[in-house]
Parts: C-alpha cells; structure tokens; sequence
C-alpha cells in the first residue's frame, strides 16, 4: 500500500512523549565548562571601561573575555540573506565594542566549571556606562533629529528600496474612491518551548570543531563559523539535536554561538550555553514591527485599481542574518489573491535602540496579511459591499494562472503556480455557513450584543529554492537511510520522507530511517526555512531513492538473470513479475552490490544515491480564514466563538502532519492578534521581559476550529505536486480576528488599525469612540 497521502503517525512522537528525545542541553561532553554572559543594562550607551579583574578571582571561573581579548570578535555575523541598501554597514559583533545598544547586548563572557558559579561571577563584572539617548519609534527613528546608533554612518536608515508594477500614483489619481489608512504591526516573536542553546567542543589534535545547537541551516553556519573560528570548513563539524520549537527564532547565527565556539578553542575544553527565559526575551530575535501608510484606490463597485503602500520596517539595534528578508516579503505580498494593476511598495529600514529583528514564522506575510485585509474590509464598509463580496469581485481567476504578480522576492518574480482562489472562497463560506452565521450576528445584535465575522484570504509562498540536497542509502544489511540537508524542527521530517523514500523502494516506512543536521553526512546543504522542507527536500529524496532503485533493480537483474523490465520492488525485495521463487531480499541484493564483487562496466559499488533537486519557482498554497468574535464592551475581552480555517497546500505527503501545522500555526497567530506584543518604555527598556508579561496563548485560550485542508490545486512546479504547508495557520489569523472585532465593535465607531487587541486596548479604543459621538 502506498505511504504518501496518508495521515501515518509521525515516528519521532515515541521517543519525544517518553521523554527520551535529546536536546541541546542533554548532550553530555567529558570536562564541559558553561558559558554566562555580562548584558547591557542600557538600550544605547558608550562603554567607558570594563574591568573583569574581580570576576576572575571567583571560584571555578576559568575565564573572562570582553571584546579585545580574542582577535576574531572584531568580525561582524554576516547576513545569509536579502542584503538591501548600507546593511552589511549595520551587522552586529559577537561582543560589543565601545558602545551598546539595546537591552541586552553581550559586553562580557564568563566561562566557569559550573553554570552558578559563571552567573555569580557575572557580578564581579564592572562596566563603566555612559548611557545615551535610545531611539525607540520605528517611525521617528528615520527623522533628521533622532539619535543615532551608528554615528559614522550619519543615519538610522539602512536601507531604503521600491517594489513597483504600473503606475500606482496616476490610478490612485483616476480612481472613483481612495481609501487611506496608518497601520501598525507590534514587535513580538515566536517563543519556543525550548530556548536557545549551543555546546562546542574542540579536538586539537585531530583539528575539528564539533558544535551541537543551531543546526535549522547546518552548512551555512559552518560556513559562517569556520571564517570566525579561521578554520577550512571540513574541520567544523555540526551535529543536530531534537529541537523544541524553531519558528524562525532557533537555529540561527547568534553572538552566543560565535563565544561559544571560539571559547571553546581558548580554553580547550567543551562549552555550553542554555539561555534562560528572560535572555531569550531579551536576545533572540523578535519580530513583525511595521508601520504603514497606505491608499488603496477602488472603482465605485469595488474593483481595486491601485494599491501605494508606504512602510517603514524595525530591524531593532542591528541587521542580523535574516537581512531585509521580512520587508521584502511583506513589500512582495501585498497584492495577495487580488487583482492589483497598480502598485507601490516604499519601504524604509530602520535601526533602534531595541533587540534586533529577524524572521519568525511567516515573516513579512502575517504582516502584509493584516495591513491588506484590513483595508479591504474598510474599503468593503466605505462602499456598502459585503466583505465576501468585495472579494469575489477582486480575486485573480484560476484561468490566470500561472499568475505573475508584478513584484519580486528572494531574488525571484512572484507568480502563482496554481490556484482557484474563487472555488476554495466559495466553498469556505458554503461550509461555514456565512449567510446564516450574519442572521446568527444579526440576532445577536438585536440583544445587546458585540459579535463580528471576520474573514481573510492569503496566498501563502512555500518552496525557497534554489536547491536542496538528500543521500539514500541501502547498506549491507539491507536497511535504508535518509540522509537529508533539511534539519527537523517539529514538521515531521522523520515520517513525511520517509514515506517518499519507501514508495520508491518498495519498503515500510517504518523500516526507512531518516537522518538530518549532520554536516558531514552530506556535502552541502540549504537548510530548513520557508516552508522549503518538503518541497525542496521531499522531492530531493525522491530523486535519490529513484536512482537507488535504479541500481537495485540493475544488480538483482544481473543475479536472477533477468531484465529489470521483468523485476517487481516491493515488500523489502526485488523478485520477477509472476515467478515468486526467483526474488532476492534487499539484504542480499546490497552484498551483491558491494565490497568484494567485481565491478561491470560504468557500475557503482554499493546502493547509493546523492541527489540535488534543483527548483528555481517558489509555490503557493493558498486559504481562507473565517472568525466569529464577540467582544465584551465593558471590559475589552475578545471571545473567539468559532474560527475555520480551509487551505490547499497542492497534495499532502501525511494530511495529519499537514493538520498539525496549521492549528499549531493559528495558534501562534492567535496569540499575535490578542495579546502577545514585545513592548518597549521611551527609555528603551524591555516591559514585557517575563512570560508574566508577555502574555501566550494557552490550550484554553484556543477556540475550537473547523479545519479543512483541501488538495485541489497540486503545484505543477515539482514532481511531487506539493506546496509548503509549515506557516499557513499563523499567515491570516491576526487579519481575520481583527476583522471580525472591527465589525463587532462597528455601531460604535471603533477602527481597528492595529495588534494586539488586548482588552486595555480595546477598552480605550471604545471610550474613545464614544467621546466622538454626539449624545442621544
């Protein structure tokens, strides 16, 4: 029976629910020493002096470094991706120099026989601070008169950029309705259960710098860490470890991972670093920080003629290795499913005295979503249309596609590769039942009460290319190995490739093991990102069990003196169509193809195959998400009554990991609609440094969701027809709840333009709207 398209169970669960998984912090190295590190206090600050003289008296301290101490700390972290405008003039050192600045920032390390005793000496570290003026606004901090970060560089503006088809400003002049709006996007991120952390250990006598940890992009970071270490890159060995939760966040170069690398080398012993709660709230990456002037000009019966979107992009106190890569999207995705002849994207980069930003699930798309559904909805209200309705009107048609957009991301022009965007609209409000859940909305209104429906759509890009690399294997003994450049992170790499892998080789999944985050089982890989897993490295696999059956079937051939056109690979074996006798076991077939058996002409020892599948167009899934709220006028609280959430990802490897995805990404954007928001004072100090502050989702916060995944819409982009599926829960969730809390709270006058909804914020947004209506 065939594996693909079937909800198997993932096989990583077993280990992982017994508690047996192995993480960063598992890992157990002979003689390791621990890794804490000295923080700013201050969100912008001249270093005076730092004197580490106390802090290496302290027992069990083995050393203390500040930034002049190892040569190799004045190398910045580079960017691996979308460098834009002065950004590489921006990048971040692994510790800092002469200034800080953001909450945060390393100034000192502190390597100790035990982890308490490098904190405690953590104390007996005196910085001398100047502090300075921060610089927290996204918007103000590219004024002429704001502070500046990098004073040799005259600007808090590292890059300024167009993304432009047609001419938006002439139909925005000949259009019947303009519509403009300001909206903004809070910072926030994606706090995985397991925070960051890295272990090194370097052998100096055979040369090798082994690192456990930040494996989400194994072979770029060797690449980035051999260059720091000033190592060959075949001497930096990263070996991956269970994972929980990536998000974007984990898995990248941070500083802490060049200290503890280059530490480790300093002292000749093994090096570890767990970061606590709040030095992940501090440190790691945040996220999504946008504010947008936006008009949209519309015909009177809804038709968009144009779109000018100007936005300005908070990349925090310094370009980290994600460069421009959620502006670019967000610039890219604006259109979304609609129709836009027209259009504009002037986007601004900004750095301020805050974390640094990066990518956190669906960068740049969450974002885009929000500002372009919300302003359809109003547009919708504005010209006394039905939201479904002003949709319909704009969709792109399936006969369009493929479907070039007009703009360009990754280096790449966005075109959809397939789609029908008007059917799965259609079909989501059949299935939901709109028109009766408005009656439901009118009755409710008719007693006093605040309930909205909110809907979104979104074309969702998966499938980064350009490439991606995989190695089958059937050793000796006749078992089967995956080894596959794409790390696991929670997607379910173990079982969705190997059901591609024992499709192809006639095997139980069960019997295909899958292996990942190891530098030196592959020559080079990409990596995990972009919803790229599946279809970069599931058709990857595919083409290297391809190839493996081709040898087997060629070397059992050659045994059972037979033409591989006769042979049937099934059951773990290989026997003749129609004669059960004549078969061999993918055990024999594999000693016949090795060691010790003379070579025919052109052939291969072994069952091997290294396969690199090549795709230079991304793909798209495409969805719509419909929420049902009511909101409590007296105390703000929004009650999420029903949400639904219907997507077509193109074909599903394992539906059942497809299903897990989606709810676990809608309740990140859950989350990111109602409460959860990195906020900062004017000072530039962090208010939400604790998870007493910043507020997560819990499991009773999660409404029940109708979830319907659809596989209408294969992608004819590869071979596999799949469509990443990994971020196409979070992507339109925070547009669809703020769409359904502006229309519950819209007979009071209340305009939403921005996240979270928390209640404080909704509470103020009505007393406010009240004092602008005249009295009864």
């Amino acid at each position: 029976m065939a594996h693909v398209g079937r909800s198997l169970k993932r096989r990583e669960d077993e280990r992982l629910i017994q508690g047996r998984g192995a993480y960063v912090a598992d890992v157990q190295r002979p003689f390791t020493l621990h890794l804490a590190l000295v923080r700013s206090p201050h969100a912008h600050a001249r270093i005076r002096a730092i004197d580490v003289t106390a802090a290496r008296a302290c027992p069990g301290v083995v050393d203390v470094v500040t930034f002049g101490d190892v040569p190799a700390l004045a190398r910045p972290i580079p960017m691996r991706l979308a460098e834009r405008g002065q950004m590489s003039r921006y990048l971040q050192r692994p510790l800092a120099s002469d200034k800080v600045r953001y909450v945060g920032e390393p100034v000192a390390a502190v390597v100790a026989d035990d982890r308490y005793r490098a904190e405690d000496a953590l104390a007996h570290v005196r910085v001398d601070y100047e502090p300075l003026a921060a610089v927290v606004d996204t918007r103000a901090a590219a004024d002429p008169g704001a502070p500046l970060l990098f004073e040799s560089e005259g600007t808090n503006v590292v890059a300024t950029y167009t993304v432009a088809c047609g001419d938006a400003e002439r139909a925005l002049a000949g259009a019947d309705f303009v519509l403009r709006e300001t909206f903004r996007v809070q910072r926030h991120t994606g706090v995985p259960m397991e925070t960051r952390g890295a272990l090194a250990e370097w052998d100096a006598g055979r040369g090798v710098l082994s690192l456990w940890g930040m494996t989400k992009v194994p072979h770029i970071n060797r690449r980035i860490l051999a260059e720091h270490a000033g190592l060959p890159e075949h001497r930096v060995h990263f070996l991956s470890t269970d994972v929980g939760g990536a998000f974007g966040i984990r898995g990248e170069i941070y500083p802490e991972d060049i200290l503890v690398a280059l530490l480790a080398m300093r002292v000749g012993r093994p090096v570890r670093w767990i970061e606590d709660r709040r030095e992940h709230l501090q440190a790691a990456n945040h996220s999504r920080e946008q504010h947008h002037e936006i008009a949209v000009g519309l015909r009177r019966d809804g038709t968009i003629l144009a779109i000018h979107d100007r936005f300005w992009n908070d990349m925090g106190a310094y370009v980290r290795t994600h460069g421009a890569t959620a502006p670019n999207n967000t610039a890219a995705y604006i259109p979304g499913p609609y129709r836009v002849p027209h259009y504009r994207a002037d986007v601004t980069c900004v750095v301020t005295s805050k974390t640094p930003t990066g990518t956190y699930r669906a960068p740049g798309r969450f974002e885009s979503t929000f500002v372009r559904e919300r302003v359809v909805d109003m547009a919708a209200r504005a010209l006394d249309l039905d939201p479904a309705e002003i949709r319909r009107r704009n969709f792109i048609s399936a006969e369009a596609m493929p479907y070039d957009v007009g703009t360009v991301t990754h280096g790449s022009k966005v075109v959809y590769d397939s789609g029908d965007f008007p059917r799965l609209f259609a079909w989501t409000l059949d299935r939901v039942g709109y028109d009766a859940l408005r009656a439901t909305q009118a009755d409710a209104r008719r007693a006093g009460r605040h309930v909205g429906i909110g809907l979104a759509y979104v074309v969702e890009k998966s499938g980064l290319g350009p490439w991606e690399s995989a190695r089958v294997v059937v050793d000796a003994t006749g078992a089967v190995v995956v080894h596959t450049g794409i790390t696991s992170v929670g997607q379910g790499v173990e079982t969705a490739f190997a059901q591609v892998c024992a499709d192809v080789l006639g095997v139980r999944y069960e019997d295909v093991a899958v292996r990942y985050g190891d530098t030196d089982a592959l020559p080079d890989s990409v990596g995990t990102y972009g919803s790229r897993g599946t279809v970069l490295g599931g058709n990857a696999v595919l083409g290297a069990a391809e190839r493996v059956r081709e040898k087997i079937l060629a070397v059992a051939a050659r045994e059972l003196e037979a033409h591989p056109a006769d042979l049937e690979l099934n059951g773990g074996g290989v026997h003749v169509r129609g004669v059960a006798d004549r078969a061999l076991t993918l055990r024999e077939i594999a000693r016949a193809a090795g060691a010790g058996r003379a070579l025919t002409a052109g052939a291969e020892p072994g069952l091997e195959a290294l396969h690199y599948y090549a795709q230079d167009k991304m793909t798209y899934g495409h969805g719509a998400h419909v929420a049902m709220v009511e909101v409590d006028a007296d105390t703000g609280a929004v009650r999420i009554l029903r949400y639904a959430v219907v997507h077509d990802i193109g074909r599903a490897i394992n539906p059942m990991l497809v299903e897990g995805q989606i709810i676990g990404g809608l309740a990140q954007g859950l989350g990111a609609a109602l409460h959860e928001e990195l906020a900062y004072d004017d000072a530039g100090q962090l208010t939400a440094g604790t998870l007493m502050e910043y507020h997560l989702p819990v499991a009773a916060d999660m409404p029940p969701v109708d979830l319907y995944v659809r596989e209408e819409d294969p992608s004819p982009t590869n071979r596999l027809g799949v469509k990443g599926a990994g971020e196409d829960g979070i992507v339109a969730a925070g547009a669809a709840v703020a769409n359904a809390v502006a229309d519950a709270l819209a007979p009071l006058g209340v305009k939403i333009t921005a996240l979270p909804l928390r209640p404080s914020r909704l509470r103020e947004l009505i007393r406010r709207a009240a004092g602008d209506r005249p009295p009864r």
